[in-house]
């Protein structure tokens, strides 16, 4: 009988666990830069278009909107952006496809991390949970840097643990890995990026006492650690406050009409009064501090049923595992308690999620069969929402649908605080649009309720729950594909492309119907649009005069210049009586529409 690695055993003795996560990760994200079909109002086009305006104007160091510079945002995510258009063209699928590539590697590193510390098994679940579970899609879907912050915080304190390590051989790459993702956090979200590390690895050393002042500085080599991140992170911020004077202002108060430059806003205003929740404009919702930590048994399921049991290993650091999770608590508890004394986004606490993944993967992996309770939690969850969709469908079935999703929607929104909260725009008819994603969604649920109904082993249960997870996303985004004219505004930009020439005006903010500047590259005056995020800008001395009043707007209105004019469709009924007249109607998508005056 042949002896070591050949046959079965010896292949996934000797395969790359790690490979399977990326595997995994990739099924996720990248259908996702693909689809939904085009980019969203509000943030996601915002995003886009800024990039773009980089690469268009040459501009590397201050972020603009139609004309107005927007200076509360590091900009990394931007130069990203703008090198993916370099490289394939101004695209919506260039524009995702940078940050699915960011959540790809957040899994795999996560990944990594967790072998280092729990092992081999350990570490592929907790990979998978992260790429699989609700918030990871969720918060990942639309342009926003968070996933991205999140990779510069678990490479750097995986780094400081490694230069901790008396045995860590490879001490000038963890070095390089640690300073160079606080810098890269730093261009990505500014203070927090270095603030947060920082603070747990502080609070580590407090704790655990394991190593002298001397010690740490001849292992962390701090002096020479802060001289790179300034070397990386210290120019962008030096222009930017040389480029939008005044250079220095420290008001220490924050209103309307107010400008003090780049460094007052970013620094002060941006950072501690947005902390204080005393910034100005206030373009930030929040919400309640109990939602705020309850929702995470949302956004981790449906790996959260086994959260008590997570937290119950020990957290002495005699051992690599001890350390990792006395680490990993520290990291979350930190965090989450930041933005419970500050503003309470949901998104903002996905810089645990890598932190929640390896301790839930890490329990799992001590287990050779999964716990008995939340099998049956979870078999009831799901078997809830199989029947949920069955009577959906059923319910459906012969109920006729005309035009896009908004024709069967309402809105509600006081509800629109929460990241789900537009689920309450839906109504019974409105599933009759979504059979498809139902019917996906069903078949997932499916699987994963004969992976906890028909399988005990740990192993067998996790595979069944993340392709259950893979199926659900997807069915997740064919959703989201149906309510694309209710979040995009393409349709109105291809009418906007094919007729003639004219001055655009749109109602509103800026994020309004941004997907209509970034389809069409256009400017636009925006009507009653001074606020939220461009209304800092637009007092700076230099800023292009966008902004129009009633008045103004009747008087172009009645010009013999051609205009147009993108509005939603609750502004009609003032709009008509404001122009004394029946403006014509180009297009209309999702309750929105583009008027003209001739």
């Amino acid at each position: 009988m042949p002896t070591g690695h050949s046959g079965p055993r010896g292949f996934l003795h000797r395969f790359r666990l790690d490979i399977l996560v990326v595997l995994v990760s990739c099924c996720i994200f990248l259908p996702l830069v693909i689809s939904p079909p085009h980019l969203m109002d509000d943030v996601d086009a915002v995003q886009a278009q800024i990039a773009r305006n980089m690469l268009q104007s040459g501009d590397w160091v201050t972020a603009r909107l139609d004309g107005i510079a927007y200076l509360e945002k590091s900009p990394l995510i931007y130069w990203i952006m703008a090198a993916s258009f370099r490289v394939f063209g101004v695209y919506d699928w260039a524009a995702r496809l940078p940050l699915a590539l960011v959540n790809i590697a957040l899994c795999w590193i996560t990944a990594r991390f967790a072998m280092w510390g729990f092992g081999r098994r350990a570490g592929i679940y907790s990979g998978a949970i992260l790429a699989t579970c609700i918030g990871m899609f969720l918060f990942t879907r639309i342009l926003i840097p968070d996933a991205a912050l999140s990779l510069t915080i678990v490479l750097a304190l995986w780094s400081f643990l490694r230069l901790i390590d008396a045995s860590e051989p490879r001490r000038t790459t963890w070095f390089l890995a640690l300073y160079t993702s606080l810098a890269c956090g730093l261009l990505l979200k500014g203070l927090i990026a270095a603030v947060f590390p920082i603070a747990m690895a502080a609070i580590y050393l407090l704790i655990t006492r394991e190593l002298s002042l001397r010690e740490l500085a001849k292992r962390l080599h701090p002096i020479s650690g802060i001289a790179l991140v300034l070397l990386i992170a210290a120019p962008w911020h030096i222009l930017a406050t040389i480029r939008n004077p005044p250079y220095f202002d420290w008001t220490m108060h924050s209103g309307p009409g107010e400008y003090h430059g780049f460094f007052w806003f970013y620094f002060l205003n941006e950072h501690l009064f947005r902390f204080l929740n005393l910034r100005y404009p206030r373009d930030y919702n929040t919400v309640p501090r109990l939602w705020f930590w309850l929702l995470h048994f949302v956004w981790l399921f449906p790996w959260s049923v086994t959260f008590t049991a997570a937290f119950r290993h020990s957290y002495r650091p005699i051992s690599r595992e001890g350390k990792v999770r006395l680490l990993a608590l520290i990291w979350i508890g930190f965090v989450l308690l930041f933005f419970t004394l500050s503003t309470t986004q949901e998104y903002y606490s996905l810089p645990i999620y890598p932190a929640l993944a390896m301790l839930l993967g890490s329990d799992l992996a001590t287990r050779e069969r999964y716990p008995r309770a939340a099998r049956l939690v979870l078999s009831f969850v799901l078997g809830i929402s199989l029947c949920a969709i069955a009577f959906l469908l059923a319910y459906n079935v012969h109920t006729p649908v005309h035009g896009d999703i908004s024709n069967a929607l309402t809105q509600n929104p006081d509800m629109y605080t929460l990241s789900l909260g537009h689920m309450s725009d839906l109504t019974f008819h409105s599933f009759a649009y979504l059979r498809l994603p139902l019917a996906l969604a069903g078949c997932g649920l499916l699987v994963g309720i004969i992976a906890t109904l028909r399988a005990c082993r740990t192993a067998a249960i996790v595979a069944g729950l993340a392709i259950m997870m893979i199926v659900f996303i997807q069915a997740a985004r064919v959703a989201l594909v149906v309510f694309d004219p209710y979040l995009s505004s393409k349709p109105l930009a291809d009418a906007l492309t094919r007729s003639e020439p004219g001055i655009l005006v749109e109602g509103d903010a800026y994020y309004a119907f941004s997907s209509v500047f970034f389809y069409t590259n256009k400017t636009a005056l925006l009507w009653n649009g001074r606020s939220n995020n461009l209304e800092y800008g637009s007092n700076a001395p230099n800023a292009a005069q966008v902004f129009i009043e009633d008045g103004a707007l009747k008087t172009l209105w009645s010009a013999d210049q051609r205009a147009y004019l993108l509005v939603y469709g609750t502004d009609l009924p003032h709009l008509k009586e404001l122009l004394s007249s029946q403006p014509k109607i180009v297009a209309s998508s999702g309750g929105n529409y583009l008027l003209t005056n001739h």
